[in-house]
């Protein structure tokens, strides 16, 4: 499983990379080995306000259908466009496949994920 120091890890398997006020998030590497092949990916709207633990989007494989739950509260700012033509490009690169990036409303609520240390360990628990 491939992990990538500095970002925040949830225990419903998505990273947040933060960058001034502004949240990326996408699915882990370790989700995207679980779900398999991704055929369909759902993105939010742009200005769509959410809060810690709110349903963010879905992803579809050919396994089964799974919601993303956003793990901080914010506004979204920009979705991944790429995402919706080429939903795979989450198996080739999680990490690199963002989904929505959104302003930031309490940025204390990272304090409550996972470093990548112990995303690791809560994976290996899994």
């Amino acid at each position: 499983m491939k992990l990538v120091e500095g970002l925040y890890y949830s225990n419903d398997h998505e990273w947040v990379r933060v960058e001034g006020n502004k949240a990326y998030i996408g699915i882990t590497d370790y989700a995207q080995k679980q779900l398999g092949a991704i055929v369909f990916v759902e993105l939010p709207e742009v200005d769509t306000e959410f809060a810690e633990g709110d349903a963010l989007g879905v992803v579809e494989s050919v396994k089964a259908a799974s919601d993303i739950y956003i793990p901080v509260s914010g506004t979204v700012v920009e979705v991944n466009e790429e995402l919706a033509d080429s939903p795979q490009l989450i198996n080739e690169d999680a990490f690199g496949s963002w989904m929505a990036a959104i302003e930031l409303s309490n940025a204390e609520e990272l304090e409550k994920l996972m470093s990548a240390e112990d995303y690791q360990k809560f994976c290996d628990e899994e």
